[in-house]
């Protein structure tokens, strides 16, 4: 895209599954807004999965620090972790 460059990032299980796009950090209010998120503990976005204390798991066992670690929240399952860019992402699963 001539000078503009983005990452994109997919499982490698389905490297032609979802893809997410990283945007890059610096707009002011962008960051200013994500860093309010991050403090607060809000999660930027979730992932539904089939089995929350699997990924868990899976994810502690690659060193993931998890703020909150598989959680029973009424018909959900969930778990919080930072992803190192300055996110909390939460897995979910609807028991």
């Amino acid at each position: 895209m001539g000078e503009h460059k983005w990452l994109t990032v997919v499982s490698k299980e389905e490297q032609d599954g979802v893809e997410l796009v990283l945007e890059p950090l610096g707009f002011p209010p962008a960051a200013t807004f994500q860093k309010a998120l991050f403090d607060a503990g809000i999660p930027l976005t979730a992932f539904n999965v089939d089995d929350v204390e699997a990924e868990y798991k899976r994810l502690t066992d690659l060193e993931v620090s998890f703020s909150i670690p598989p959680t029973v929240m009424g018909i959900t399952k969930l778990a919080v972790f930072n992803d190192t860019c300055g996110n909390n992402i939460q897995l979910f699963q609807v028991l």
